[in-house]
Parts: C-alpha cells; sequence; structure tokens
C-alpha cells in the first residue's frame, strides 16, 4: 500500500501543473487493510497523486475480476454484491481444484481457487456477477480508456501511466491475435501489446501532441515462461531466448531478473542511440522533476537521480551504484562489475519458487561478475578479489540500513 500523503512521482506531476492517470494493471493496493468492493474503494491511485484511474484491482490471475474506475466497481448492481476473501472460500463459485474440467488451461494450486472466463484464480470470490471483466477484451478496454484520457486533456501537460496486463499471466490475448505469432499465447500476447502501444502513439499523432510527448517503455521485471498456467510457454518457444544473453529470468538476482528493457522516444530530443548508461527506474522521478522545473522537498524522492541526459541519449553516464534486489538476496551493480550477497542457512524462500524453472542466483557464498566481458554471469570471480568483494559487501549493507539519499 502507498499511503496517502506519501511523495509519488504523480503527485509531484500534479504539482507542476498535469492532469495525471493511470489505466491498467494496479498491483500496489488499494484500501486501508481492507476493500469494501461495494463502496467507494479508497484510499487508492486519486487518493496518491492520479487524477484518473480505471484498473484492473490486482492483476489478471487475482479476484476479483472485475474493473475499478475511480473509486468504484464498474456496473456492480446492488442487489448483487462481491464479497472476496484470500484465506478462505466465499461463495459457491467452482475453483480450480474441486473443478477442474471447468479450465481452459491447468493452473498451479496457488492459482486454483475462483475459476472466472474459464482460468482458476488466486483467492475466492463470490457475487458482482454484471461486473465481471473477460480477459480477451482487455486490449480494446483499456486502449480505449487511454486514448480517451489522451484526448480529452491533449491541451494541457497531462501524465499517463499506463501498465500492461497482457504478458502476465494468465495470458488470454484477443481472438483477432491468436495465432499472430509461432509462440502460442504468450507470443500472441507479445503481438496484441505491441498493437496497443501502436494505438496510443498513432493517438498521439492524432491528437498534434507527438512531438511534444516523452513516452518511456519499459518492464517491471525479466521474462518468466512458466508463471502458474500451463499454456505452453516453454513448449512453443521455438529459438526465442526471452531474457537474451542474459541468465535468469523474473525472481533472479541475475541479470535476467533484474535487468530490464527500456526504450524513451521524444521526437527531436531523444538521440538514436543505444545506452549502456546504468539507470534505475526510481530515476524517473528525479529526471522528470527536473525537466517540468518542479523542486523537490529534502525527503522527497531521496534516492532517485537526475540522469535525464541518460535518457535522452545525450551521455552514457549516469549511476555508479545501483541495488537490484529479488526474492532471496540482493545485488550490488558499481559500473560493471555485480556482487551478489550471500543467502543465510536458515533463510526460507517461498515454496512457489521451486517450480519456476530459472536460475535463482542464490548461494551460500558471496558471487562477483565483470559484466564488461561476462555479461551472463557465468564466472564468479570473488575468490580473485576478495578485497573488492568486501568493499561491496560494506557499501550493500550501508545502502540498505541508510538508502541511497542521492548517492550517485
Amino acid at each position: 500500500l502507498i499511503r496517502p500523503g506519501k511523495a509519488t512521482l504523480p503527485s509531484m506531476l500534479q504539482k507542476a501543473g498535469y492532469t495525471t492517470g493511470v489505466v491498467g494493471k494496479w498491483h500496489l493496493g488499494l484500501g486501508d487493510g481492507s476493500v469494501d468492493w461495494n463502496k467507494d474503494v479508497k484510499p487508492g491511485p486519486l487518493e496518491i497523486g492520479f487524477d484518473y484511474s480505471f484498473l484492473l484491482p490486482a492483476t489478471g490471475d487475482r479476484v476479483p475480476t472485475v474493473y475499478l474506475e475511480n473509486h468504484s466497481v464498474v456496473d456492480l448492481e446492488d442487489t448483487d454484491p462481491i464479497e472476496v476473501s484470500y484465506d478462505h472460500k466465499v461463495g459457491n463459485r467452482p475453483t480450480g481444484v474441486e473443478n477442474p474440467e471447468l479450465l481452459r488451461m491447468k493452473a498451479d494450486l496457488q492459482h486454483s481457487q475462483t475459476i472466472v472466463n474459464g482460468v482458476s484464480r488466486i483467492g475466492s470470490m463470490r457475487g458482482g456477477e454484471s461486473a465481471l471483466w473477460v480477459d480477451e477484451e482487455f486490449p480494446d478496454v483499456f486502449t480505449e480508456k487511454a486514448v480517451n484520457f489522451i484526448e480529452k486533456n491533449k491541451e494541457d501537460p497531462f501524465f499517463l501511466f499506463f501498465s500492461f496486463q497482457d504478458i502476465h499471466v494468465p495470458r488470454l490475448p484477443n481472438e483477432r491475435f491468436k495465432g499472430k505469432s509461432t509462440m502460442g499465447p504468450r507470443g500472441d500476447a507479445i503481438v496484441q501489446m505491441d498493437w496497443m502501444v501502436g494505438r496510443l502513439m498513432q493517438e498521439l499523432t492524432t491528437q498534434g501532441v507527438a512531438d511534444n510527448t516523452l513516452v518511456i517503455f519499459t518492464s517491471d521485471n525479466g521474462p518468466v515462461l512458466d508463471d502458474g498456467y500451463d499454456d505452453n510457454a516453454a513448449e512453443m518457444l521455438g529459438e526465442h531466448t526471452p531474457a537474451g544473453p542474459f541468465r535468469g529470468g523474473k525472481y533472479s538476482i541475475f541479470e535476467g531478473g533484474t535487468r530490464v528493457p527500456m526504450i524513451v522516444y521524444w521526437p527531436g530530443k531523444t538521440a538514436h542511440t543505444r545506452s549502456n548508461a546504468l539507470i534505475s527506474q526510481i530515476d524517473i522521478y528525479a529526471s522528470l522533476a527536473n525537466l517540468v522545473k518542479q523542486p523537490l522537498a529534502e525527503e522527497e524522492a531521496i534516492d532517485s537521480l537526475d540522469v535525464m541526459d541518460a535518457f535522452l541519449g545525450q551521455t552514457q553516464s549516469a549511476r555508479t551504484y545501483l541495488l537490484e534486489e529479488s526474492a532471496g538476496t540482493v545485488a550490488l551493480r558499481k559500473n560493471n562489475w555485480k556482487y551478489i550477497q550471500a543467502i543465510s542457512k536458515d533463510k526460507g524462500l517461498p515454496d512457489w519458487l521451486g517450480n519456476k524453472d530459472i536460475e535463482m542466483g542464490f548461494e551460500l557464498t558471496p558471487q562477483l561478475f565483470d559484466l564488461t566481458d561476462d555479461v551472463n554471469e557465468q564466472t564468479n570471480r570473488a575468490g580473485q578479489y576478495p578485497k573488492l568483494v568486501n568493499a561491496l559487501e560494506q557499501k550493500t549493507q550501508q545502502l540498505i540500513k541508510n538508502g541511497f539519499r542521492h548517492t550517485k
């Protein structure tokens, strides 16, 4: 949960005169410890800096399987209220455990509770029949909301956070995208997402604001094939390598888990270049604040750096240090050196990590890699450079304890 009053990117941009909106997957918490879905659902995006929101209340694999516009569930009828539980069954909807014959795709135990649209989800839900979403309609529903936001606010500065569900499980692409790739639902979902991006870019041109709009396209983590549903993602992968040259994937401390793609596009402002600058998504905050000339308070975004020149491709220099985190440990980048902290023997990891078929990088001894010539992290150099390992461990502890506080 992001508490109201906490400084956020949208609240900063509001102060600078921007109208702010969020459309799509919202896995950042709603309510104040509990939610009554039949009343105004808040606090939420509107309480932390957004003027408009249209959301999946969490992710596509969780209940409630309804849309939330601003504070209200869309199309909810008073006579059919919603109840949601994550610790016991509510209502009489079938579940993946009790009724596997009703499923369109098999799921692991975590994702085998309430069935909606032929897919079992995390959590139990009853009611809200008129408000239920259809997964295959996501690309049109969300894109339309985003397009409407752009059209409505084209005359003044606006900020839109568009959060894709498509590549997140369950992957259920719209009918017109099925078979458009050779990789099954996962590949088709990527094609679908590509169409959505194109539609939004087209709308910027249509509304005459393309040349005055900064677009940042990025991901929240590395790739994962099997993430709870049997959609043949691994079987139909072919020669595609989702993480490129990097080792690991989502959940991993290796670069395949924590290094993510990012495209920065601003006609006439961004250089046509591929950058090796070391950047964190956290740096978007301070960079945009400087761009819109909005001063930051002393305790606001203390771990964010202004790296706008690197974003625009005008320099290859940004951070020296970058802390990375996974489900089991942390790592510290210092330029092209990468140090991975050892895990303790008694540290328990979630059971669900065991079925992801991903190299996690969790070891009982420290790891050190030189990404200059070992970008896929194959050669552990910790034994060769014990002083560097000790120095990076001390720096890691310092950053965890005190935060970056504008540390470059």
